[in-house]
């Protein structure tokens, strides 16, 4: 077996493996059936080597010809529509109908031309240089900006560039008058050989950002919860622990507000768990619309949630949790009881942590023997309310007391 013949076969190994890699990797993933498009990519650039490795071994080298030439275009092709796809983009539909049209032109165009000429090589090597310059294209359109997503972008730029040199290697070493003197040539071997490595180190880029997606993906589901849609308690926490970090590291202020749904039990009780589900879901919905975009919100558990929010002094949170307060005071929702909410609000000092903060704000376990609600309360406010002179606000001195109160059933 010559040089150019053990690449060939090499390189119809490595398509096959990253096709059934990707394959199982969509069906053991079903959020990511969309990485499919990289297997059937990859499963369809496979018939270039197929096609090339058969070629000598018959009478009619013309329709391995032809094989060749579009199976690994429209692979190229399909690779930027599969990238599309991953990135949530809509794939360039237009354009790789447009390229693709080209492509068959320019290959009946140069059909039966002179090879081993710069010309032809060009007009050969064109369409592939345009089609990895598309996927290049379709990575950096997504507008991610992570190290995998560069260096995907990079690659396939690469690949382009690859291709427009690939002419100028054809003319220098010669690529053989006929296809099948363009098998036993030197040229070919360089050829499969580069084209292979490249191709090779694409997949494996693609591969790793979809194995980091899933793992990120799995992650997040890890740390939400299902009913609310906000953070679960180890969510919050992770997210908590890296925020107060930031804080004390700078100095910064931050501050928790946690929330307690008056009376949860009853509603469970007269109007059953269905009905229980949908006030927690659409609490966590205000909670989503009412807190600002850079709050940490998550459900800790029950009918408790909290909201974390970085350089935010405990006043600031005050007016958050107002605002969240006359959300939910205007929610109307016939299908649902009527819901109140009780607030705690403490801010987070360097020296303490969040879990005693919390305690500060009052939170605190349910009683075992389930009788009452939680003693939420803004004490903690009012020593800066009075300093600043707020508790003289008719406003926030009603805010202060009503939502200091403890509940019981």
């Amino acid at each position: 077996m010559h040089g150019a013949a053990f690449a060939l076969v090499v390189n119809i190994a490595v398509a096959g493996l990253f096709a059934a890699s990707f394959a199982v990797l969509a069906l053991a993933n079903p959020g990511y059936r969309r990485v499919l498009g990289f297997s059937a990519s990859y499963a369809i650039g496979m018939l270039t080597p197929i096609s090339e490795f058969l070629l000598p071994l018959g009478n009619w080298p013309e329709p391995f010809m032809l094989t060749s030439y579009f199976s690994f275009f429209v692979g190229l092709l399909g690779m930027a529509a599969a990238l599309a796809c991953f990135y949530r983009r809509p794939p360039p539909w237009v354009a790789i109908a447009t390229m693709l049209a080209g492509a068959v032109a320019t290959r009946w165009f140069i059909w039966g031309g002179a090879r081993n000429t710069l010309p032809y090589e060009l007009a050969y090597q064109m369409p592939f240089a345009i089609a990895s310059a598309l996927s290049a294209w379709v990575v950096l359109r997504a507008g991610r900006r992570g190290a995998l997503d560069l260096m995907l972008a990079g690659m396939f730029g690469l690949i382009a560039l690859h291709f427009l040199v690939k002419p100028f290697l054809a003319a220098f070493f010669g690529s053989g008058r006929t296809a099948l003197e363009y098998i036993d040539s030197f040229y070919a071997l360089l050829s499969q050989a580069s084209t292979g490595i490249l191709l090779t180190a694409a997949g494996l880029v693609i591969l790793l950002n979809t194995v980091q997606s899933i793992i990120v993906q799995s992650q997040i589901a890890s740390e939400t919860d299902v009913l609310s849609g906000l953070a679960n308690r180890r969510g919050f926490d992770n997210h908590a622990a890296r925020a107060l970090a930031g804080s004390q590291r700078f100095g910064l202020p931050i501050s928790v507000i946690v929330f307690d749904l008056d009376h949860f039990k009853t509603i469970n009780d007269n109007h059953g768990h269905a009905v229980g589900d949908q006030v927690i879901r659409s609490f966590g919905d205000l909670l989503r619309r009412a807190a600002p975009q850079a709050a940490i919100a998550g459900r800790l558990g029950g009918e408790e949630f909290a909201v974390l929010l970085e350089r935010t002094t405990p006043e600031g949170a005050r007016l958050n949790a107002e605002a969240i307060r006359l959300a939910l005071a205007q929610f109307d929702n016939e299908n649902l009881p009527m819901v109140t909410v009780s607030v705690g609000i403490a801010g987070i000092q360097p020296s303490e942590t969040l879990a005693e903060a919390m305690r500060r704000a009052g939170f605190h376990p349910v009683p075992p023997s389930g009788y009452g609600l939680r003693a939420l309360s803004v004490d903690v406010l009012v020593p800066h309310a009075r300093a600043s002179g707020l508790d003289t606000d008719p406003a926030v001195r009603h805010f202060l007391t009503d939502r200091s109160r403890t509940h019981t059933d």
